[in-house]
Parts: structure tokens; sequence; C-alpha cells
């Protein structure tokens, strides 16, 4: 049995923006540093926190730990997520992609994004 998905576009009522985010983004668990990017991306939606994506190039992977974890967001699609086994229980889930996001956002594809209350920090400079 296939479920339906409900698809959404952005708009004036839930509006999502992405720009190229200016200077460097680096994320640090447990004193390593797991991505560094001057590529990254800021996704800006509805009220939300804006999101820094790093292009999958610019993440050390072999850090990364697929996770069984999915979920759904009909404005961007089916998202996947990475645990980070050096930074313990906390970083469980810690990292999402969406590996095949909606037209609207497909910027993003090809990146990862990480939960800031789930990593020790993500730097931003510029």
């Amino acid at each position: 049995m296939t479920t339906q998905r409900t698809v959404k576009i952005p708009g004036p009522d839930h509006p999502i923006t992405i720009e190229a985010t200016p200077g460097r983004v680096r994320v640090v668990v447990a004193g390593k540093v797991v991505a560094d990017s001057t590529h990254a991306l800021t996704l800006r939606e509805a009220t939300y926190p804006a999101v820094q994506y790093v292009p999958r190039a610019d993440v050390d992977m072999s850090q990364l730990q697929r996770s069984e974890h999915t979920t759904y967001c009909p404005y961007k699609g089916e998202c996947s997520y990475y645990s980070i086994p050096s930074g313990g229980e906390r970083t469980l889930n810690a990292v999402w992609t969406y590996e095949a996001p909606y037209e609207a956002v497909a910027a993003i594809g090809g990146h990862l994004a990480f939960y800031p209350d789930r990593v020790d920090e993500i730097l931003i400079d510029g």
C-alpha cells in the first residue's frame, strides 16, 4: 500500500527562502570538526530559526552513521537522518538531509543540516 503524501508549495503563508551563507560554516562535535564549508546555504522557513545546509562534500561523512529514522515535510519532502557516534546519546539523529527535495527547495539537495542543540557548536564566520 502506497501512502499519498501532501505536497505544499511555499508562499506568503509559509515562506521559504534559500541563499548562500556568506563566509564559513563549521560544525564541531566532541572537539572534532564534522563540517567545514564556504559553500553552505541558509534556509529560512516561516517563523523557524534559520538553518545552515552544508554540502555533503564539506562534511566528514566518516564521523556520521546513517540512522533508520525518517520524517516527512510537506514543503521539502522525505527526510533522512544521521547520528554522530563520537558525540554520544545527545547526537542521535543530529543530522538531517533531504536527498530528493521538492522542486521549490531543490537547492538543498546534496546538503546536510545539524540540530544546534545536538552538536557542540555551529560556527558562522563572515
